[in-house]
């Protein structure tokens, strides 16, 4: 069990003014920000992010999706990170997501559902060490 995952705050949610509302509940779930940054991915690294997904079908729009506009990317710092980060954000259909999460309040749709939370230990590195190096992170 680490005590840090990953997180990106969406397109959608930046594009709709949610950032400091977000970073907000973050913060209040506990959670230290340790690396933080505002940047807009191109396709090219949108598409290498999420290379895991790459035979799956949403692929190409979600690729298409996290480089229409800016993100903002975080490493984020508590104990049991990623199990208590995946609590924080709810279900990726904010339909189904609990009362109080953050894709409940800010996500309008399975696809464009706010923000990315790593779904494990091993994912949360590879994602933090696909955006930040060891001078940006405190």
């Amino acid at each position: 069990m680490s005590n840090r995952t990953f997180t990106m705050i969406k397109p959608d949610a930046v594009k709709a003014g949610n950032i400091g509302n977000i970073l907000q509940m973050i913060n209040a779930g506990g959670f230290r920000i340790v690396a933080m940054k505002y940047l807009f991915l191109t396709k090219q690294q949108a598409e290498k992010f999420y290379e895991v997904h790459a035979a799956r079908p949403f692929y190409g729009e979600l690729t298409e999706f996290m480089s229409s506009g800016p993100i903002v990317a975080a490493i984020l710092e508590k104990g049991n990170a990623v199990a208590d980060f995946r609590t924080l954000i709810g279900a990726t259909n904010p339909a189904q997501a609990e009362e109080g999460t953050i894709r409940k309040k800010y996500a309008a749709s399975i696809g464009e559902n706010a923000v990315h939370g790593s779904d494990s230990d091993e994912n949360a590195a590879i994602e933090g060490n696909f955006f930040f190096n060891g001078l940006e992170r405190f």
